[in-house]
């Protein structure tokens, strides 16, 4: 069978598209600047005088013990408000599976090529690394594979480049497949000991809330118990409890069965849930994850000197940029494709280098394959700062040399000669 035929890699999208998207990207770059404010606040509060006081409230215990909820504060933003963010990551993937480029094997090729190819080869360098380490050193294989778009955008945000709306369509897109990837990543192999009775239960939750949001019902107080529920029950059952973010982000139907005014149920959760997502439940995991002393776990040059901390680093900037520049080099290669007029492979490349920014996924891959608070959880969350930041600066020397010419091309996109609100590259675009 023959490869599906690809006219232009990286090409721009319809303009309701395009739009929808834009208004994700925006969403995403603003809880993105408020995550790195908060990363920083933390690592600030680690390393000062209060750094005592900043990890008692770290491991300040609340919930009813009697349903095994009596968690710290930390492992409520890593269980309870990464749900959030997996709701949401359940909701786009869903979204793209049934109604956007995920959904054409022709335009999916590239976003699932170099989102494995950014998932493999990071895996591969982490595991050269640590082959021969002690201490479980492999059981975190996957923490250099993951990409923070919300971080990514930030850093566009930060150094002000007119990325034109293809690579970024590209970047969300491949984000998004990303996630997917980490998702059955948690659930298979940081699922250590597994309750079937909870799970099976959790079914009964997840099919009631299916059954309403197939119907259309949007009453908060029947959908939330019943997604509380859903995670309850699953956190009980040993698998991670953002799981049940994403099985309940796939229950959401996208499409509208009736025609009518207003948006789609998804759409509608999106609204409400994204700025939830990007705006607290990240920013308040990254207060609580990002906080490490640099002072400790053996000082920072022994950190720095752990196959752990070098294997995500190199995972990081090396593998991601050699895993997505890699694919997206062989989806060319093996349909006769080329890139979309205005753009070059050092474009490619700049964007492999930002997918190399893994913080969030990372963060909580690190906890499951080490233990919260562990010295190898310590060595992981430098890794993952060190890496992500050399990440962020080597795509943002490569793509502000470019941005004069992204500056252009951002200007014909927004060019709107006839003042309809639709930009004239996209009316061409249609009209061809």
């Amino acid at each position: 069978m023959s490869p599906p035929r690809i006219r232009s890699l990286l090409g721009r999208r319809s303009w309701p598209e395009m739009r929808r998207i834009s208004d994700i990207l925006r969403a995403e770059t603003v809880g993105g600047i408020l995550l790195v404010i908060a990363a920083a606040l933390a690592l600030a509060l680690a390393n000062s005088p209060w750094g005592d006081s900043y990890r008692a409230l770290s491991e300040l215990r609340l919930g009813p013990a009697a349903l095994h909820l009596d968690l710290t504060l930390a492992q409520w933003a890593a269980d309870g408000l990464l749900a959030i963010f997996f709701f949401v990551a359940g909701l786009e993937l869903k979204r793209e599976f049934v109604a956007g480029d995920l959904r054409d094997p022709a335009k999916a090729a590239l976003p699932v090529a170099a989102a494995v190819g950014g998932m493999v080869v990071p895996a591969v360098i982490y595991t050269a690394f640590n082959a021969g380490a002690a201490g479980g050193a492999l059981s975190g294989w996957a923490i250099p594979t993951a990409t923070d778009i919300a971080f990514a955008l930030a850093v566009l945000a930060i150094i002000n480049t007119h990325l034109p709306a293809a690579l970024r369509t590209f970047l969300l897109t491949l984000a998004v497949v990303d996630d997917l990837l980490a998702i059955a990543i948690i659930a298979l192999f940081y699922t250590d000991s597994l309750e079937p009775v909870p799970l099976l239960l959790a079914l009964v939750p997840l099919a009631l809330f299916a059954l309403l949001v197939q119907r259309r019902v949007r009453s908060w107080w029947l959908l939330l118990p019943l997604a509380v529920a859903a995670w309850v029950l699953v956190h009980e059952s040993g698998v991670h409890a953002t799981v049940a973010g994403v099985l309940l982000g796939f229950a959401v139907p996208v499409i509208r069965r009736k025609p009518g005014p207003g948006p789609g149920l998804a759409e509608h959760f999106e609204h409400i849930f994204r700025p939830l997502s990007a705006g607290v439940a990240v920013p308040v995991f990254a207060f609580f994850a990002a906080g490490v002393s640099l002072a400790g776990a053996g000082g920072l040059g022994a950190t720095l000197s752990d196959s752990v901390a070098l294997g995500i680093i190199a995972g990081l900037v090396a593998g991601k940029a050699v895993g997505v520049f890699g694919a997206t080099w062989l989806v060319q290669r093996f349909t006769r494709a080329r890139l979309a007029d205005g753009l070059s492979w050092w474009d490619v490349f700049g964007l492999a280098l930002l997918a190399g920014i893994g913080f969030t996924v990372s963060l909580l891959i690190g906890e499951l394959a080490f233990g919260a608070g562990s010295e190898r959880d310590e060595h992981v969350k430098i890794g993952v700062l060190a890496g992500s930041l050399l990440a962020a600066l080597l795509a943002t020397i490569v793509l502000r040399t470019r941005n004069r010419h992204y500056r252009r091309i951002c200007a014909e996109e927004e060019r709107d000669t006839d003042a309809d609100g639709i930009p004239d590259v996209y009316q061409e675009q249609d009209g061809r």
